[in-house]
Parts: structure tokens; sequence; C-alpha cells
């Protein structure tokens, strides 16, 4: 009898357990832009968690005032009740007092620009911490551009290590050249990376999932966005495509002077309606 009740609680905690470390949020991550369709649905899924209301970082821009308030003022025109913009240096985030601004928040939303400022004022701070908790918890986070690189734990800059001329950026598939910072870790799956297909960032993505392969790359076009809902699945949205790259079963060489050779690496190019398991690393028909 004890061997059998110990099973079913083994069993039972197993569940428990699954179900408490389960995200109950979703993620609107953008290529670029803010297709109506998206927006709407991400403000009608803020509305139902806490009092509805959406909160927008626009620190990633060069004029985050100015960017700020055209956010608040489109965000309302998709249907948003109540909508309010903040711009914090990083002082002002790495006091626990200014956490309250996120009191109660339904929805988060990243703006375009540059990551790596939004990353500097927010990484490792309490208003980060906090955002990973309203996540977790059920609320909505959406970023589109700069807001969608910030999304995965492994963030590209933009940058590289080599030296190149203007308009020769990205033009290899090599190790140790692409440039991250740490990102906001909502993604712990993937890279992500934005304005994907347009502006032809295959090398930057392939270089880093060799490099990482048990993360998947999602390159996320223009005009275009994924879906994450709790069980990890993500459904694609908007006019354009989304790449995946998937080394986890391939073979992969680094040489010494960090050139890259692999053989087996998985891609697909999924199309607005397409669903994708993050878990399983395959598409949903």
């Amino acid at each position: 009898m004890r061997k059998v009740l110990a099973l079913f609680f083994g069993v039972f905690m197993v569940i428990f357990l699954s179900s408490c470390s389960q995200t109950k949020g979703y993620l609107f991550v953008i290529g670029s832009g803010r297709p109506e369709g998206i927006m709407r649905k991400f403000v009608e899924h803020a509305e139902k968690s806490n009092s509805g209301k959406i909160i927008i970082f626009p620190m990633s821009s060069s004029e985050p005032d100015e960017s700020g308030q055209w956010h608040v003022e489109e965000l309302k025109k998709f249907g948003a009740q109540e909508v309010e913009y903040h711009v914090l240096t990083r002082e002002e985030s790495l006091k626990e007092e200014s956490t309250k601004i996120l009191d109660n928040v339904g929805g988060i939303y990243f703006s375009g620009g540059d990551q790596t400022r939004l990353a500097d004022a927010l990484v490792d701070t309490p208003i980060h911490r906090r955002l990973l908790e309203i996540y977790e918890n059920g609320g909505v986070i959406g970023g589109s551009s700069a807001g969608a690189a910030v999304m995965s734990e492994i963030m590209i800059t933009g940058e590289e290590k080599r030296d190149v001329e203007s308009g020769h950026e990205f033009e290899i598939i090599k190790a140790s050249n692409i440039v991250t910072e740490e990102g906001f870790g909502f993604m712990k799956t993937a890279i992500v990376d934005q304005h994907f297909v347009r502006r032809k960032r295959h090398n930057r993505l392939i270089s880093l999932v060799a490099e990482n392969p048990r993360l998947l790359g999602i390159g996320i076009d223009e005009g275009t966005g994924i879906i994450v809902k709790p069980d990890d699945t993500f459904e694609v949205a908007g006019g354009r495509s989304v790449i995946i790259y998937d080394a986890s079963k391939a073979s992969i060489n680094i040489e010494v002077d960090q050139t890259i050779s692999g053989y087996n690496l998985v891609m697909h190019i999924l199309k607005a309606g397409d669903c994708f398991d993050l878990k399983a690393r395959k598409v949903l028909k």
C-alpha cells in the first residue's frame, strides 16, 4: 500500500510541478511594423489579464518620448482602453520602487529602434524580474523589431566582431563573430532575429544556431509576427515568412579559424496560419 501511495504521490508531484512551471502568458514577437491584425489581438489578450492596462517601453528609440506618445495613440486606435508609456534609465530601473508602475498591468510592449538601449536600461534589474513574473502569471508581452530581438536570452545586437566596410555586413557564416548580449529571456528555447528575409540576415542566425545547437533560430520577416502561447506553441501571423533553423540533430564542425561546416541542419519556412511546437521542434499540421 505504501508503494502505491508513494507512486501516486510521485506522479501527482510531477504533474503539479510541471503545471506550476508552465508560463501562462502570451508573447507577440513581430519582425517589424505593427500589423493591425496582430496588434488588435495583442490588445485583446492584454485586456483579459489583470486591469488590461498596457505599458509601453520605448527606450530603444533615439527619441523615446516621441515614440512613446505615438505608440500610445496607435494602441488606442487598436482598442486599448488604458495605455501609457515610461522612459526609464538604468538607475531608475534598479530602484525597487520603480516596479510599482507595473502593478496590475495586463500587457507590456517594447518599441523598435536599437535593442541594446532597451537591454542596457532593463536587463537584470527589479523591473526585468517583475516583467518575467507578469509573463509567467498570464500577462502579455509584445515587441516589434528591436522589441522582438530582446525577447530571447541570447540577444543579437546587430554588430559583428570583424571589421567590415559598410554594405558588406554579415557576408560570412563563422563562429565567434556575431556580437550578442543578454536579452530578457522570455523565450528560452530560441534566438530571435527580425527584419529577417527582407534584410538577408540568414548568415548571422545560422552562425549563432551552429554555435548554440540547443537553441532554435527564429527569423521573423517584416510585417509578420509569431504569437507564442502558454503551451510553447506559436502561430504565424502577418503577410510574410518566418524561418526556423534547427541544429539539434546536426553534425556541426567549428574549425580553429572559426569557419563552420555542418550536416543535417533543418530549415522550415512558415507562413500565416502555420503553427510550430517549440518543445517538440516540429511543425504542427
